[in-house]
């Protein structure tokens, strides 16, 4: 594996920990007003991990994770991502990118893991922070 395609693991891990943890949190609050079970598994997690990345990512390209290892996501013309872009990966990632990744998988290899399906999708790339 890629050293860069490693640092995003770990960041994705880190970042996964923390959105966790503030899922938990919300949950407990929440669980007094809504009795679904659906809600509290899928729907709460999922919504507050993506809006937890969109506004990370959208305040300097950057997750707690990211800037733990020293990685920041840019537009591939080097300006910022924005929440709604970062959003929008992020649904990308956990729904299609790993069909498209594993039809091509050659050519995001060559990329380094400096771009992966969910970063060639809205023309992004993940490089480390100098």
């Amino acid at each position: 594996m890629n050293p860069l395609t490693k640092k995003r693991t770990k960041a994705v891990l880190i970042d996964s920990v923390i959105a966790g943890l503030v899922s938990y949190g919300v949950e407990l609050i929440v669980r007094k007003k809504v009795k679904s079970e659906f809600v509290h598994a899928v729907v709460t997690p999922t919504l507050l991990t993506y809006a937890m990345e969109a506004c990370q990512m959208s305040r300097g390209g950057q997750t707690i994770g990211y800037r733990l290892m020293g990685l920041e996501l840019k537009n591939d013309d080097g300006t910022a991502v924005t929440a709604k872009q970062a959003f929008q990966r992020a649904v990308y990632r956990d729904t299609k990118s790993s069909i498209r990744y594993f039809k091509d998988r050659a050519h995001f290899e060559q990329e380094e893991g400096a771009v992966l399906p969910h970063d060639a999708r809205y023309d992004m790339h993940v490089r480390e922070k100098n």
